[in-house]
């Protein structure tokens, strides 16, 4: 989800006789990626820790083209990046140990709910892979949909409306969309609360939300106080990380990092995060909005991106982390 407009957004302009409804801005066919390293505390470039959490480097992303920003979520498979915007836009690069990006390609979501000429069209704010047969999955907020499309986010494509997500908010729906290793789908809704309480409504599928729309069940998570939950993922012990994250006036953004135990997940239950990592000023932060978690070794890897809402005051932040498995004492 785009937070409220501090300031008014430029918008490409898809045909010059189009009038209505605000259009979204759509990337060209020259893509082009630069990368700005950054360190994780400006003012103390040697601090390389944030609770568990080693940084081990990061870059703003940019880019010539105006449509480029506003990822909501991201896959990373090797040194191959895959980020989707809230507008359905697809922007894939490669990305060395030096964090110098090559290979950029820009592309757009070959299908989804409406036409696609308007934002509300393509409001992309989750994706999920299976990694075994490349399938994706993306959540559309204002839709309350889910779809599921080809290897590489290509047609073919199919769709549900799960009815469990028929009455969720038109601008705080499936933010977190996560495929866990059994084969169930987690849903955290934005901001969509659970018996007008501070827990968002969050769902399990048993299997694949868009085949089984009617299969598994409600229950609640519970964000730290005045933060809103933007993406999930799963790590190799079957825990589930959550990021939080909140816009304090006049523009400050924090986010937390939660830890939650998915034996928690049942029916109607309330399940808060433990968290384990705080991102604030000094510390480089903005809009966080995508989890990836992959592996290195024996090290388990965190990438965070942020979404920058095409907003000048704001970046695309693409971090890196080693998640310190051994500082964080199991869950009771």
């Amino acid at each position: 989800m785009r937070p409220k407009r501090l300031a008014l957004m430029t918008l490409l302009t898809l045909a010059t006789s189009w009038s209505g409804p605000e259009r979204r801005p759509v990337l060209g066919d020259r893509p082009d990626v630069e990368a700005a390293r950054v360190p994780l505390d400006p003012a103390n470039p040697a601090r390389v820790r944030s609770g568990a959490l080693t940084y081990l480097g990061g870059v703003a992303l940019s880019s010539s083209d105006g449509a480029f920003g506003g990822f909501s979520s991201m896959s990373v498979a090797g040194d191959r990046f895959t980020l989707l915007s809230d507008g359905g836009n697809i922007v894939r690069f490669r990305m060395d140990g030096g964090f110098r990006v090559s290979e950029p390609w820009f592309g757009d979501l070959p299908a989804g709910p409406g036409l696609g000429w308007d934002k509300s069209d393509r409001d992309s704010e989750s994706m999920a892979v299976d990694p075994a047969s490349g399938q994706v999955w993306v959540g559309f907020e204002r839709a309350n949909q889910i779809w599921r499309y080809a290897p590489g986010l290509t047609a073919p494509a199919a769709s549900a409306a799960p009815p469990a997500m028929a009455g969720w908010m038109d601008n705080g729906g499936a933010e977190s969309l996560a495929r866990l290793r059994d084969g169930r789908f987690l849903v955290i809704a934005e901001t969509d609360r659970r018996h007008g309480g501070a827990a968002r409504n969050a769902l399990i599928f048993s299997g694949d939300p868009v085949a089984h729309p009617d299969s598994g069940f409600r229950f609640g998570y519970l964000p730290p106080a005045g933060y809103d939950p933007s993406d999930a993922a799963e790590l190799p012990d079957g825990r589930v990380l959550v990021i939080n994250r909140k816009l304090a006036m006049p523009f400050a953004w924090s986010a937390v990092l939660t830890l939650i135990d998915p034996r928690g997940f049942k029916p109607g239950a309330i399940v808060a995060g433990r968290e384990i990592a705080r991102f604030a000023a000094p510390l480089t932060v903005d809009n966080f909005e995508g989890l990836a978690v992959t592996r290195e070794g024996g090290a388990t890897i965190l990438w965070m991106v942020s979404d920058d809402n095409l907003f000048v005051l704001q970046r695309t932040l693409l971090m890196k982390f080693r998640l310190e498995l051994a500082t964080i004492p199991p869950s009771p």
